[in-house]
Formats: structure tokens, C-alpha cells, sequence
């Protein structure tokens, strides 16, 4: 479904991501682990169409997307569950959620992806007219899972999304990606959690200094020594 391919990315002078190559099929999830300052976010956020690309290409479907606008790549069906949720928080939980129903390709179904964001998150429906920003972090991170479900998407990237939460909240948040996937939706996960990463995915990459450094079946890498040492302590 993605299929990345020499990506070079600057901030100005300085480089952020270099050579790199990755893929990921219809229906896996693919996780993307690395130190802080690896390029993880940098990466995720040039598939968004937030940063351009140096060089290289990001073909998603069969379409050159490289440094398409973002709310293109969007409507094409790419979501993204940004790093710290970023909810509207003097917006309504619905509204919120509305929001997220706004592409032309999720305008149809909004009703209908509604009820089901409702019913993957209870608490949601219950807090619907409350603002978001008085939401607890693990409901906010509902709510930014849910916003994006309403734009429709076939490839869903989180970005971080256990960060800032309790081990309990961290439990539900995984929960909820084994439920999409099981649904059959398509998922880049970047993710400090390493382990949990690891073995929910398909295929995993490691990233270090902006380089695609190691990459193999979730299982494999876990068990890799390499890995073991550098992101699991062991």
C-alpha cells in the first residue's frame, strides 16, 4: 500500500532522514522503532505532506504523494493519530469528531463512522457534549484515534501514541490497534514502547541518525541481539 523509496528530508542545512527505504502492505502493521532524534516524526510527518522531501518517493496505492499538500494526502486516504493527541480542547468531543468528518471522501459516511467511533469508545458517546480539553489523556487519545477514523482512512500512522500514558491507559491504546487491525485496516506505528511495538507488528524497521538501519518480521527483531541491547535493556 506504501512503498517508500530513497527519502531524503532537511531542516534547512541540517539532514533528518537519509536513503530511506521502506514498505508497508495492505492490511499489516509495520512498526518503526528508534532513539529520540532517529527521524521517526520526521518521517510520519513527510508521508503526511507537513515536510517535503529532498529527494526520493512515497508511492501510496499506486500515487506519487511525495510532497503533495497534506489535506490531499489526507483525503486519499492516509490518517494520521499525531504525537500529544492535539484535540481541540474548547471543542466538544462531537465536534471534535465532526472535524475529522470534514474530507470530501468521509462527508457520505460521517454518520455511519460516527456510530461506529461510538461504539469502539463508550466513553465518547457518554462525553459527547463535553469539551475535549477536560477529557483525561487516555480519553483524549480515544478521541484523536476517533477523529481520525471519521475522515475514513485506509492507512492509519500513530505517532507516539502511549506517550504520557498510565500502563493501564497504554494497554487500552494497543487493545485498540489490534482491533483495527482485525478489521483490516493498514497501520504505521511509531512507538516508544519497543516490546509492545514489536509484537504487534508484521514487519519492523529500526531507524538510527535518520537511516533504516535493521528491518524484518516484528518476531525476528525482537529477538534480535542488536535490538535486545540498544532498545529493550536485555
Amino acid at each position: 500500500m506504501l512503498t517508500i523509496r530513497g527519502l531524503s528530508v532537511f531542516y534547512g542545512d541540517a539532514q533528518a532522514l537519509d536513503e530511506v527505504a521502506l514498505e508497508v502492505g495492505d492490511g499489516q502493521i509495520v512498526a518503526l522503532v528508534g532513539a529520540n532524534g532517529a527521524g521517526k516524526t520526521s518521517l510520519i510527518r513527510t508521508i503526511a505532506g507537513i515536510l517535503a522531501p529532498r529527494s526520493g518517493s512515497i508511492v501510496f496505492d499506486g500515487q506519487e504523494i511525495g510532497g503533495l499538500a497534506s489535506h490531499r494526502i489526507c483525503n486519499l486516504g492516509i490518517g494520521q493519530v499525531a504525537e500529544g493527541r492535539q484535540v481541540f480542547p474548547s471543542m466538544s468531543v462531537l465536534e471534535n469528531l465532526q472535524v475529522g468528518a470534514m474530507l470530501p471522501r468521509a462527508r457520505a459516511q460521517a454518520a455511519v463512522s460516527l456510530e461506529r467511533v461510538f461504539a469502539m469508545f463508550p466513553r465518547l458517546k457518554e462525553r459527547a457534549a463535553q469539551l475535549a480539553g477536560t477529557l483525561s489523556g487516555g480519553e483524549q487519545q480515544m478521541l484523536a484515534i476517533g477523529r481520525c477514523l471519521m475522515g475514513a482512512p485506509r492507512l492509519i500512522m500513530f505517532d507516539e501514541p502511549s506517550l504520557g500514558l498510565s500502563p493501564a491507559l497504554v494497554g487500552e491504546v494497543f487493545d485498540t490497534i489490534r482491533r483495527l487491525h482485525a478489521q483490516g485496516m493498514t497501520i504505521l506505528l511509531v512507538e516508544q514502547n519497543v516490546a509492545a511495538s514489536l509484537q504487534l507488528a508484521d514487519r519492523a524497521f529500526v531507524l538510527e541518525n535518520g537511516s533504516i538501519v535493521l528491518e524484518g518480521s516484528g518476531a525476528a527483531l525482537l529477538d534480535d541481539p542488536r535490538v535486545k541491547e540498544a532498545y529493550l535493556g536485555l
